[in-house]
Parts: C-alpha cells; sequence; structure tokens
C-alpha cells in the first residue's frame, strides 16, 4: 500500500526479457537521437552535432563470434532487469526479497562470459568481452551491481540469502501486524496506540535481535526495522522499560556508594585502632 504505514513480504517479479529488450531498444534509440540532434517523438531534425561513418568494416579477424555477441546481448537484458528491479525497490528497501533471482541470473551470465573456458572455434568470450580494451566496462558494470549485493559495510548483506527463510518471513508477518496496529490507533490518544501495540512492537524487536544473534539480517529486515522503531518512539512518543534497567540501576547505585562505604569502613577501622591504643596505655 502506498501511503500507508502497511509492509508487505510478497516477492514481486518484475519484467520479462522481452520487456528488457524492448526498454534497451527505446535507450538506444535516445541517445542516437540526441547524438545527431534529433528531438525524440518530434520529428523534427536538426543540424547534426557529430556526424560518423565507417566507409568499411573492421576486418573479419577482428569481429566478434556469435556466441560471444549472444552472450553479450544476454548480460544486457539482464543487467537492465536486475538495475530495474534495484531502483523498484530502492525504498522502502526489498531488494534482498525482491531482486535475488534477477542478481542470479545477471551473476551466471557474467560467469559465463568471464570464464577461461574456450566457446565453440576456440574462441575466449573473456578475451573478447572483458579484456579487449583498457576501460573494461562490461566488468566495472558489473561489479558495481555486485558491490550492492555483497558483505561489505556499504552493501545490502543479501548475499547469504537464497530467498527468505521462515524466521525472515515471521519476522515481516510481526511486523505487518505491528504496523497494522499503528494504522488502526493514530488517529485517536496516541497513549491508547502505545498500551495496544506494545505487546506486537516488543515481539517485532525480540524476532530482529534473533536475526541479529543469528547473523540472519539483511537491509530489508534493517531497514523496516529502523522505519518502525522511528514511528514507536518519535512519530507516536511510545516507550517501555527494557527488563536490563534494573540490574543496570542496582549495579550504578552499588558503583556511587561504593567509595563512601570505604571510606567509611576506613574510618571506623582506624577509630578501633585508636581505642585500642589509648586502652593499652
Amino acid at each position: 500500500r502506498h501511503g500507508g504505514l502497511h509492509y508487505s513480504s510478497q516477492i514481486f517479479i518484475f519484467g520479462s526479457a522481452e520487456s528488457a529488450d524492448a526498454t534497451g531498444r527505446d535507450m538506444s534509440w535516445l541517445l542516437l537521437a540526441a547524438l545527431f540532434g534529433t528531438a525524440a517523438g518530434g520529428g523534427r531534425a536538426s543540424t547534426p552535432l557529430l556526424s560518423l561513418s565507417l566507409s568499411s568494416a573492421f576486418p573479419e579477424q577482428l569481429e566478434f563470434s556469435d556466441v560471444c555477441l549472444e552472450m553479450l546481448r544476454v548480460f544486457g537484458r539482464r543487467y537492465v532487469t536486475y538495475a530495474d528491479c534495484l531502483v523498484s525497490h530502492a525504498r522502502p528497501v526489498r531488494i534482498c526479497q525482491s531482486c535475488y533471482s534477477k542478481y542470479s541470473s545477471l551473476r551466471e551470465v557474467y560467469a559465463n562470459m568471464s570464464s577461461d573456458q574456450l566457446a565453440p572455434g576456440n574462441v575466449s568470450c573473456n578475451d573478447e568481452l572483458l579484456r579487449a580494451d583498457r576501460l573494461m566496462l562490461l566488468y566495472k558494470l558489473y561489479s558495481n551491481l555486485e558491490d550492492i549485493w555483497g558483505d561489505n559495510p556499504q552493501s545490502a548483506y543479501c548475499s547469504h540469502l537464497q530467498g527468505l527463510n521462515s524466521q525472515t518471513l515471521h519476522f515481516f508477518e510481526v511486523l505487518n501486524q505491528t504496523l497494522g496496529c499503528f494504522e488502526k490507533y493514530q488517529q485517536g490518544n496516541h497513549s491508547e496506540l502505545c498500551k495496544e501495540c506494545k505487546a506486537t512492537y516488543r515481539s517485532l524487536n525480540e524476532l530482529y535481535s534473533e536475526l541479529d544473534k543469528n547473523k540472519s539480517l539483511c537491509m530489508d529486515t534493517e531497514d523496516a526495522m529502523n522505519v518502525t522503531r522511528h514511528l514507536w518512539s518519535k512519530m507516536f512518543s511510545c516507550a517501555f522499560p527494557r527488563e536490563e534497567t534494573v540490574p543496570v540501576l542496582a549495579v550504578s547505585s552499588f558503583m556511587v556508594f561504593l567509595p563512601i562505604i570505604f571510606y567509611l569502613s576506613s574510618f571506623l577501622h582506624s577509630e578501633q585502632k585508636k581505642r585500642k591504643l589509648i586502652h593499652r596505655e
């Protein structure tokens, strides 16, 4: 639901190979139109900015093999599909649960392209496509999108996921219950919301802590928990005492009074010694 508090754990599949191919053709047409000064959609031509033509083709030994060209086309289609999925699920973050299949497909074709195994005709697509020039454009394009999925601090921590496990699915179920409770009571007194939604919100926090303990967190769950905590504490001004508050206060109080107890016992001990000395004299 757009504009509401409801989150959905449903996994959506975006686009197909045909639609991605059509998108790529449209983008290519727009780039060519801009390059040669043609207004897109208007059909009005202006003075060309650049005129470029080749009077003859490259020698046959420099042309790419059909196998490598087909890999390149598949890579382009899957790259567009994966990038579209990332953008579509950027806010709220749902890329781990929605884009894994697209990432897996892109990784598969890139692995074939970068393999050292020779294609039919003793052709190396790795040499033809990835190492043919200093720019290494395909490598950079793939690396940028792969970094989003990895385990570095700036990534989404999705690399360990091949789908949503039962624990993560349960987290999103409780998340929907919590946000549904927020939506039900947000129009009234917020103190009533804090009272009625405390149990589900506490359960959500416990599930999140369990996922963190098991190292099963991804950016989807982190973002969802951050948004929910912001709603609970900032928007609705709710709070509940943590269980560890009492032990912390007890230890803090003991540490505060420890110097007083020490000096008092030292004073009493010294006074007792003085009395013994006086008594002996």
